[in-house]
Parts: structure tokens; C-alpha cells; sequence
């Protein structure tokens, strides 16, 4: 039996928005209606059978053999137990099979199966997708029913809403004694709301009073409850309990919930089969080292493997305009746009199109050149509906056009200190900047600022918001030393330190580097970890929960913001002085990916934390940034100190690529309203890949690489606050 730690009948944490939870049990509601009243037919009529054999007996607590109907079924896909039955296409059911006797209980003699267990499920899942005949024919032949009489009558109590009689089955299920209480309230819950929705407030008070009361010894636990008595009318009573009402999917949403405190051999949780073979699935897929395929092209019939090939390790394109180092580059969110920024002081957008039919070639074409930056542009961001990009070059933000390449404004910003992040709000409602003067900002998304969070206690190199905008991650240097003056002429830092050595001062005295994690809704940490050595970039996981850091001189750190620790480190890059960014990528975000000082990518496999390969195809100098593609799980990019940015794609069915301008093929020019030409000022080649000889080196690269050295742990120094 399935057990709680705490009470989950408290309006607060059990009732849910219909979307919550359960998001396949909100769907089809004419066809739940439908069986759900054949669900209250089927207990009123059904009639226990006995095996013809006593070896054919369940062995489950409270066995109940046999089938309750031989009729067909119509499913609404979730039978959480319950099944509806009426005829095959008006005709009637066909014969009744004779009840199979099998010696043993295992599914097959060398197999730790169990037969009934099996075959309930299997009757559960042909119900579900409507083979109701089947479903009744297996039940009758194999003597196992899929559930009890008492568990039947349940659920079509529940779902008729008659409550005397669902609290009467409730106790005729010989819950254990811890069990029965929390059932209860559940139930005597679901009663409140309906009577409140039909504006019978007696009733309900009565209900809060003699049923729900006793269940609750502190009587502050039921305000919650209490203070709906006060909703004017049933859409405000709905929208203030986070429930969709008698006529929604609340009372199948009951019984998911009932499902916590009744033993899963009595009442069968929801899809179980189904969700077995995910469950395999996704352990496959999970030992696959290259799996970067969609799931749906999984197969049942066979264990699961992929080769490298599924993996873009092959440098497509080379796009070679910029006239100075790459330091960073950012994907649009359609993936068709790629912003790259360099040295230069310039941001070239580049557009790249994949082949609209079968047998034509992609292309990538420089799309926008944006030269109005007094320094080097060290950052690029989309806004989320890919209009609006913005630059960072020292202190300054811009914004631009990215339809027409226009500027859109320069920020009146109060930053003083090199902007080193710039992360869009997920809803897309504005931005944040951090910078090396410690400051965060939060900007509307016209471009004004709307809130200052004052000093933090580092100087930040990057910062980062979680998709589901509950944290902020910001990584830097701190100091006890208050922030140096600079002269942006200098241009920024390629370590990330705030005093140049150009200037020949003395550096600021480190008190360590940290990652902050900010609760976003009290603006305040929840937690901060301090290291030893440089901090240069901060990633997040689709799913929110890891964040992704890059640590001087040779690791990237994977921290799991929920547990608020460090769960696995990655070795083998370099990146004793320079800022490297990295990224998560592929399929389910199955790789980590990241530059190096010594000019290659290294990949990783996330959950084993193996070194997968080195990719060697940029020239001299760091690989600075690594970006995958948002929208294409089979490319990534990244961008280099040989000025040079490389398209890396999955080889298999890709026909030959090329770049493309309206001029020819094979070369691009800088373009777009503030675009240079004179003199011949920015152009480059842009070089097609596949003849060219990219060596990597395939395949785990050595169990020294495989987890960081045995000091890595003495280096951390972690601190909760």
C-alpha cells in the first residue's frame, strides 16, 4: 500500500488545476461521461465466477476471480480500474471461452513474473484502448478479474457523487487503520465542494462540521476549506479552490488521489502497463551513450542502441566573416537564426535553412551585420518571439531589429562595470542584466529598467533564469575590495576579471568564487556555494532543476537546485584563463557540450558523466562557446579565437550543404543597413565542411576523464545559506 508522510486531503495540496497532475485524465470528458454511468451499472449487476480449478485461484489479498461482464467495452483511455460494457457494433458478445487452468503462478516457469499481476494489467490496458471483448474474454479465460466487487462499487459510487454509499465501500476495503482516516477526508472533501457549487451551504457547513472537523485536530488546517463558504458564486468557488467542479474531471481526479491510501492489488493505478514500458524505455535509452533520436522511433521489439551517427559530430559549414576572436553566439528560439558575437565589435546574424525537399541542399546565408559597438560584444540574446536581440559591449546594452537590423535603442543603464549576462524573462515580459559592478537589473521588454537589485556579493561573469522563472543563478567573483573604476577603451577581459593587467594595478583581493541561487519570488538567496577557482559560465536545464557551471582550470559542475548540491563533475576540457562557455544538448538534453583553451569540443554523456569525444576542427586559440540548436536536436555550434564559427550536424540523410548568398555560392559578405564593404573590410569565406578531415576521437576517453581528479572534492568549498 502506497503511503504519504503527510495528509493529502488539504484543499491546499490536493486539489489541483485541471491541468495539473494527472494531464491525461482532463481530456475526452464525453466519453468519461458515457462510461462512467456504464461504470454504475456494471456494479449494480455484476456476479462473482469461480475458477473451475483451484490452481486457477488469485493469490493476491482478497482474490475475486473471473470477469464481471463479457461485453465489450468502450475506454476513455484511462480506466484507472474500471471498464464500461456494451455490445460490439449492435451485435452481441461472442461465446464464452472455458476458464484455463496453469500449474504455478509465474508467467512462465524460469520467469519471477507474476501470472495474475500480468494479466490484470494486460485487461486493464486492452480496456483502455477499447478492445472491450478482448479485455472481457482474457478475464474469463485466465479466472483473474481485474478488480474486486468493492473497488468496482467505489469508483461508481464516486463518480455518481453518491457519498453514503462511496464512504460505505470505502470501509468494506479493510484499509489499514492509518489509511482510512486520510480516504475519508478525501471524499467528505469532494462532497463540500459539490455542495458549496450547488449553493447548498447548510449542507456543506454541515459537512465541514461533523465529517471533516474530527479529521483534523488543529482547526487552522481547515481554514483553507472554511473560507470558501464565502465564494459568491460557483465560477469564484472554482477558481478559489484550483477545482474544476462536479461536472469536470474532479471526481476522477478523487480516485487518482484515493489511489495513495488503497493497496495498488485492489485498485490498479491508472495505465500501469504503459507505464512499465516507459519505464524500460527511457532505462535504455539512458544507457545509450549516443541516443539522440526522438522516442517515438523506439522500438518495442528490440533492445534499444544508437550509433554515433545520431550524433552531430560532423562540421557542416565554417562560417569565417568575422575579423577577430568568436566569444559568444546565441540561437534564435526557432532555431533558424544563429547571433554570433566577436572582438570585432561586431554581431552578425546568420539564417540557416534546411532543404525544403527531399534531395536540395541546407544553406546558411549571413542574414544581418551589427557594427554599432564602440568595444568588443561579448554577449547575445533573443528576445522570445526572435524580434528583438540584444548586445552587451562593456557597460552598454542595445537593442535591435532583427527583421530589418535597425537599432532599436541604446539603454540608459546604471550599470558601471562590464554586462557579462543578459537572460530574457520566460514569459517574455522583459530581461535581466548582471555585471561586473554586482549589480542585477530587470528590465521591461521596451527597454526600461524596472527594478534594481542593488549590490550582490559578487561580480557577476553570468547569470542565468530557470525556465520556470522560480530562480536565478548568478556565478562570480567576490571580493572585498569594492569594484575598480575601468576605462572600457581597454576593451573586456578574456579571463573575466574586473582589473586589466594593461593597467598594471594590483588585482582585488578574492574572497572565492560563488554560485547564488535566488529565489525569485523573495528576491533573496536560497542557497550559495563557494570554490576556489574562476567561475566563467552558467547553464539550466529544460526541466529547471540543474544548473550547469564552468570551473577553472579543467571542469564543468552539474548542481541540482532542488537538492541544492553538486551531483556529478566533467573533466577533460581546458580553461585555465579564459571565459568558456558550455551547454546541455540532444534528445532529453542527454549530452554536455563545452569549449577549450586547446581549440577542441568536448562532449560528455550526461547521466554517466563519460567522456564521449573530442571534436578537433577549429584552429589555434579557445573554443569559447558551444550553443545547440533549441529546435533541431541534431546541431549545435560553436565559436572560436581562429574567428571562425562551425555548424556541426548528424550526418545520415543529409544531403551536401552549401552557403549561399544571392551573389553565388560559396561566399558570404557582410550585409545588412549598417554593413561595411570598403576596402573589403569585414568579408570572409565561408568554407563547406564535409572534404575537410575533422578528427575526433570517438568512443569513453578514460576513466581519468570520466569523473574529475580525486582532489576535485577538496577544492569544493559549499556553504548553505
Amino acid at each position: 500500500m502506497s503511503t504519504s508522510p503527510t495528509p493529502r486531503w488539504n484543499i491546499l495540496s490536493t486539489v489541483a488545476a485541471p491541468s495539473a497532475t494527472v494531464p491525461a485524465t482532463r481530456r475526452r470528458s464525453e466519453i468519461d461521461e458515457a462510461a462512467d454511468t456504464a461504470d454504475i451499472e456494471r456494479a449494480r449487476k455484476r456476479s462473482k465466477m469461480r475458477p473451475t480449478s483451484p490452481d486457477s485461484a488469485s493469490t493476491s489479498p482478497q482474490p475475486r476471480p473471473g470477469p464481471s461482464t463479457l461485453k465489450a467495452v468502450v475506454s476513455n483511455g484511462h480506466s484507472n480500474g474500471a471498464s464500461s460494457s456494451i455490445d460490439i457494433n449492435g451485435h452481441a458478445a461472442p461465446p464464452i471461452p472455458a476458464t484455463v487452468s496453469l500449474p504455478g503462478t509465474t508467467l512462465y516457469p524460469d520467469s519471477d513474473v507474476d501470472r495474475e499481476q500480468f494479466v490484470r494489467l494486460v485487461i486493464q490496458t486492452l480496456r483502455d484502448v477499447g478492445y472491450g471483448a478482448s479485455a472481457a474474454t482474457l478475464e474469463h479465460e485466465s479466472g483473474y478479474a481485474m478488480e474486486t466487487d468493492a473497488v468496482a462499487a467505489l469508483r461508481a459510487h464516486v463518480m455518481a457523487g453518491a457519498w453514503a454509499d462511496a464512504h460505505a465501500a470505502l470501509d468494506g476495503l479493510g484499509l489499514a487503520p492509518e489509511a482510512l482516516p486520510p480516504a475519508r477526508g478525501l471524499l467528505a472533501q469532494q462532497k463540500y465542494l459539490e455542495l458549496l457549487e450547488q449553493s447548498r451551504t447548510t449542507e456543506a457547513l454541515r459537512v465541514l462540521r461533523d465529517e471533516l472537523a474530527p479529521l483534523h485536530p488543529d482547526p487552522r488546517a481547515l481554514q483553507p476549506l472554511s473560507s470558501l463558504l464565502m465564494c459568491t458564486d460557483p465560477a469564484d468557488l472554482r477558481a478559489r479552490a484550483a477545482w474544476d467542479g462536479a461536472a469536470g474531471s474532479s471526481r476522477r481526479q478523487l480516485l487518482v488521489d484515493l489511489q495513495h491510501w488503497i493497496p495498488s492489488s485492489l485498485m490498479i493505478p491508472p495505465r500501469r502497463f504503459p507505464a512499465l514500458l516507459d519505464q524500460a524505455l527511457a532505462h535504455q535509452r539512458s544507457q545509450c551513450l549516443w541516443h539522440n533520436l526522438p522516442a517515438s522511433q523506439q522500438s518495442l521489439y528490440t533492445d534499444h542502441a544508437c550509433t554515433s551517427d545520431a550524433f552531430p559530430r560532423h562540421n557542416t559549414f565554417s562560417l569565417e566573416t568575422h575579423a577577430d576572436e568568436v566569444w559568444n553566439l546565441a540561437w534564435s528560439n526557432d532555431g533558424r537564426r544563429l547571433a554570433t558575437a566577436s572582438r570585432d565589435k561586431s554581431v552578425i546574424v546568420w539564417r540557416i535553412e534546411k532543404p525544403a525537399r527531399e534531395g536540395e541542399e541546407w544553406t546558411v546565408r549571413e542574414d544581418l551585420t551589427l557594427k554599432d559597438h564602440p568595444y568588443a560584444v561579448n554577449y547575445v540574446a533573443w528576445s522570445l518571439d526572435d524580434e528583438v536581440l540584444l548586445t552587451s559591449s562593456e557597460q552598454i546594452i542595445k537593442m535591435w531589429n532583427t527583421k530589418t537590423g535597425i537599432l532599436i535603442r541604446t539603454l540608459d543603464s546604471p550599470h558601471t562595470e562590464t554586462v557579462s549576462a543578459l537572460a530574457w524573462v520566460p514569459d517574455g515580459s522583459g530581461f535581466v542584466s548582471g555585471a561586473q559592478d554586482r549589480r542585477i537589473v530587470l528590465w521591461s521588454a521596451d527597454g526600461h529598467v524596472r527594478e534594481d537589485w542593488g549590490h550582490t556579493p559578487i561580480r557577476i561573469f553570468d547569470l542565468a533564469l530557470t525556465p520556470d522563472f522560480t530562480r536565478l543563478v548568478a556565478i562570480g567573483e567576490s571580493a572585498i575590495q569594492p569594484p575598480v573604476e575601468r576605462d572600457p577603451s581597454l576593451g573586456a577581459r578574456r579571463d573575466g576579471s574586473a582589473t586589466p593587467p594593461e593597467r598594471g594595478g594590483t588585482p582585488e583581493r578574492s574572497a572565492g568564487y560563488q554560485i547564488i541561487v535566488y529565489n525569485l519570488a523573495t528576491k533573496t538567496p536560497e542557497f550559495t556555494a563557494t570554490l576556489e577557482n574562476q567561475l566563467t559560465s552558467v547553464s539550466i536545464s529544460a526541466d529547471s532543476r540543474y544548473a550547469l557551471v564552468n570551473h577553472a582550470p579543467d571542469a564543468l559542475l552539474l548542481w541540482d537546485l532542488h537538492a541544492q548540491r553538486l551531483v556529478r563533475a566533467f573533466a577533460g576540457q581546458r580553461q585555465p584563463r579564459h571565459v568558456i562557455r558550455s551547454c546541455f544538448g540532444g534528445v532529453d538534453e542527454a549530452f554536455i557540450v563545452s569549449g577549450s583553451e586547446d581549440g577542441r569540443v568536448y562532449v560528455w554523456h550526461r547521466e554517466r558523466g563519460v567522456l564521449l569525444a573530442t571534436l578537433e576542427a577549429h584552429g589555434p586559440g579557445s573554443v569559447n562557446a558551444v550553443r545547440w540548436n533549441p529546435v533541431d536536436p541534431s546541431m549545435f555550434a560553436s565559436a572560436s579565437d581562429d574567428r571562425t564559427v562551425r555548424i556541426w550536424q548528424a550526418l545520415p540523410s543529409l544531403p551536401l550543404p552549401s552557403l549561399t548568398t544571392e551573389d553565388g555560392v560559396g561566399e558570404l559578405r557582410n550585409g545588412g543597413p549598417s554593413a561595411e564593404a570598403e576596402g573589403g573590410k569585414g568579408k570572409g569565406k565561408g568554407k563547406r565542411r564535409w572534404d575537410h578531415a575533422v578528427r575526433p576521437s570517438w568512443g569513453p576517453q578514460g576513466s581519468d576523464r570520466e569523473i574529475l581528479k580525486s582532489n576535485m572534492t577538496d577544492r569544493l568549498i559549499c556553504s548553505a545559506t
